[in-house]
């Protein structure tokens, strides 16, 4: 997860990493509750330390989302966000047994970085502070944004050369992919409002 959000113009703010950091001492923890007797004296003490370790995670996403969110909504009267379907984007690839999933482990590993980014709860942050400030929130399809060119329209796999470059096949035109990606969101989101100035963020 390169980047928490990208805005159309150009502004980037980095990830949210409160679960990354202290998964390994969540793991620690998990693994001593596991050695205790459950519902032991000594059981209920261990899971209340992983319980407030969860809560503190929470706390500390739930504050960096607050503070891009107001950053956001007290600079941009109209913000496009995509419509993204965070549930199917963090589903699980085992599959099943006759019919086994593949890249298992580093789709586990994608979908704990996209929950710890908390883009619902950041969605529902903007679009109520943005209405306190009569600003608006518009949701468009995520459909081939990160493929079409800003500059040309067309859309081509091709165009995105890697995670960070996009490069239009057609008409040359070059970006980083996540601005490129931006750009597009706006456009979309700016054909409903009919004239407005808005900004338009591409999570990365």
């Amino acid at each position: 997860m390169a980047n928490l959000l990208t805005l159309s113009d150009g502004t980037v703010f980095l990830p949210v990493t409160a679960y990354r950091h202290r998964q390994k001492q969540l793991a620690k923890e998990q693994k001593t509750l596991a050695r205790k007797v459950k519902f032991s004296a000594n059981w209920k003490q261990q899971k209340a330390t992983i319980t407030r370790l969860h809560q503190k995670i929470a706390e500390i996403r739930k504050t960096v989302l607050h503070q891009v969110s107001t950053i956001i909504s007290q600079n941009h009267a109209v913000v496009v966000l995509e419509d993204l379907k965070v549930r199917n984007m963090t589903a699980s690839a085992r599959g099943t047994v006759a019919h086994p999933g593949r890249n298992v482990r580093p789709k586990a590993g994608l979908n704990k970085a996209i929950l710890d980014q908390g883009w619902g709860l950041f969605k529902q942050m903007l679009g109520y502070k943005l209405q306190w400030a009569g600003g608006m929130l518009l949701l468009v399809d995520p459909a081939y944004t990160s493929q079409g060119c800003a500059v040309c329209g067309v859309v081509d796999a091709r165009n995105r050369v890697t995670q960070a470059e996009f490069a239009c096949q057609r008409c040359g035109h070059k970006d980083h992919a996540d601005v490129n990606a931006a750009q597009n969101i706006l456009a979309r989101g700016l054909l409903s409002t009919a004239g407005h100035v808005g900004v338009a963020c591409s999570p990365a």
